[in-house]
């Protein structure tokens, strides 16, 4: 009869569980260990060995929060949020009727996963079946028991609330870190009624008989909870001034919204390349409302540096070059915000990471891209018309039709030191990037688009000189021709004898009756004045008397009439 002996591979899968533990353990306390030194190498030596860990076993709370704090301290904050999207509040309102088919089922299913699932239907006072999780209630259990605090969620709010405010998720950090600071304070606050009040020492003060040789007071290191605090406050700040921009922007306030938005954009300290591409969206929509068509060009062109997929900054630059009909850079944004639909289409998700901030929803890109096409084809027909050489600088400029040189050269100067191509990158001091690997793309892409930019302003400030010039000339031709009219009337007058009445005096004798004398006068009426007459020699004596006579000139008259003769000579 055989003796029962245990089995073999009981005792295998015992000691290989045994053995993954202590490897878990092990990597963790090396992590730990290089962590402390705060170096970058070491910090990324221990990453790979959390990697390691967490490969053996992937719920690991300690090797999870970890991994995340070493991932924040090497600023890679996109690995961050992707492995904690689930916690981002903007992430879990998004409906799932705006992603495509293919990802609302994983998305739906995790949430599903998340909520308490009904078994049975309540009817009357029965209370319903629910399931639960035996782990979740065992925490809460020991937690009871204990007194302890659950903190295992409570990092995740923090570490997580750094990350979204480098990336621009400003609305999400802010709630992020505020409600890690309230679990903080509560965790803090339970965990100090089971602590007595000999563990509270004050600080150690120098005594009196010691030397210090540095008679300033040494500042301590901020602490974590000071640093959120501080970032906190700067979200608050950021948040607070963009709102008030937003809503001076749609009461008509564009100056007001454009100041609001400056603050913002070049203020001293920085601010997160989402969130400041955002902005610039903003302020050139602003700027286009003012009518300063080529500040509002040149932040969607700052705002297409630092994103390239941003579909608002895309469309409204396109709109700018049709409103000075500059058809053919319009008909090339247009066209690349076509692919960029086509991409969509393709790809079934909006460009970039799931928890990436759109201002367009996917299920609107098939009719966005319907009339888009439409759009394109109207332009094109357009261009074939002959409407390229049409372009509206005084629009571009900032200008009136009719304005003066000095008003043009001041114009021109202003955005020349503005726009210059050697500036264009200023703004890159100001941002904060989430990956140190775009810059560099992002300078590049800034310096061409200034570039374009620049040249078109010089073509507009030559092309508006050159008409104004041709005003000034038509001007002088006019002044000239006028003072040449004015010189010929004055001396017209001096060469010339005053109008002077002529009066002819037809007789005509009947030769019947001498009574029957009738004179017919023809006068030619200049302007003499009026108390003179002016008449001219006559010959004909008989003719002078008969005149004379009809005057009454030998009647006795209370004044004299004043009679200017003239004589001509024979």
């Amino acid at each position: 009869m055989a003796v029962a002996s245990p089995s073999p591979p009981a005792g295998e899968k015992k000691h290989w569980w045994l053995t993954n533990k202590k490897m878990v353990e092990r990597y963790v306390r090396e992590a730990k260990m290089l962590i402390a030194t705060q170096e970058q190498s070491e910090i990324e030596a221990a990453l790979g060995l959390l990697e390691a860990a967490l490969s053996l076993s992937p719920r690991m709370e300690v090797a999870l929060e970890l991994k995340a704090r070493c991932l924040l301290y090497l600023r890679r904050f996109k690995e961050v949020a992707d492995m904690l999207q689930d916690y981002i509040p903007s992430l879990k309102m998004v409906i799932s009727d705006d992603t495509p088919s293919s990802g609302s089922s994983d998305t739906s299913s995790s949430q599903l996963s998340r909520e308490v699932v009904t078994l049975l239907s309540t009817s009357g006072n029965e209370p319903a079946f629910k399931c639960f999780s035996v782990s979740d209630l065992k925490k809460k259990v020991m937690a009871g028991l204990f007194r302890n605090v659950e903190k295992d969620g409570q990092w995740r709010y923090s570490v997580l609330g750094q990350a979204c405010c480098h990336l621009g998720l400003m609305e999400d950090a802010m709630v992020l870190l505020q409600t890690g600071k309230r679990l903080a304070t509560a965790a803090f606050r339970r965990e100090s009624i089971s602590l007595s009040d000999d563990i509270f020492s004050f600080t150690k003060l120098p005594l009196s008989g010691e030397n210090t040789s540095n008679n300033q007071p040494q500042t301590p290191p901020r602490t974590e909870s000071e640093s959120i605090t501080h970032l906190l406050c700067h979200i608050k700040l950021l948040i607070r001034r963009k709102t008030a921009a937003i809503a001076a922007l749609d009461a008509g306030l564009y100056s007001e919204a454009i100041r609001h938005f400056s603050k913002i954009l070049d203020g001293r300290r920085g601010a997160p390349q989402g969130f400041l591409s955002e902005c610039y969206v903003h302020r050139a929509s602003a700027y286009r409302s003012a009518g300063r068509i080529a500040e509002a060009i040149a932040d969607c062109n700052r705002a297409l540096a630092l994103d390239t997929s941003c579909i608002d900054a895309l469309a409204l630059k396109a709109t700018l070059f049709e409103t000075i009909r500059c058809l053919p850079d319009s008909l090339h944004d247009l066209e690349h915000l076509k692919l960029l639909y086509n991409s969509i289409l393709r790809d079934r998700k909006m460009p970039g990471p799931v928890w990436k901030r759109q201002s367009v929803q996917y299920r609107e890109i098939p009719g966005k891209l319907c009339s888009l096409a439409s759009k394109i084809q109207q332009l094109k027909q357009r261009v074939a018309a002959g409407e390229t050489g049409n372009v509206d600088y005084y629009a571009l400029i900032g200008l009136r039709r009719g304005c003066s040189r000095s008003e043009l050269e001041r114009a021109h100067l202003l955005l020349t030191l503005k726009h210059k191509p050697d500036k264009s990158s200023s703004f890159i001091d100001k941002c904060e990037f989430a990956d140190e690997k775009d810059v560099d793309s992002v300078r590049d892409r800034a310096r061409m688009s200034a570039l374009l930019l620049y040249r078109l302003i010089q073509k507009g400030y030559t092309n508006v000189m050159a008409t104004i010039l041709d005003e000034e000339s038509a001007e002088k031709q006019r002044k000239k021709a006028a003072a040449a009219l004015q010189a010929a009337v004055q001396t017209q007058p001096s060469t010339q004898q005053p109008p002077v009445v002529r009066v002819e005096a037809i007789q005509e004798v009947a030769s019947g009756n001498n009574n029957s004398n009738r004179i017919e006068k023809k006068a030619a009426v200049a302007s003499p004045p009026a108390s003179v007459f002016q008449g001219v020699f006559c010959r004909d004596l008989a003719a002078v008397g008969n005149l004379l006579s009809q005057t009454g000139y030998n009647h006795p008259m209370p004044m004299p009439i004043p009679v200017k003769y003239e004589a001509l000579s024979c």
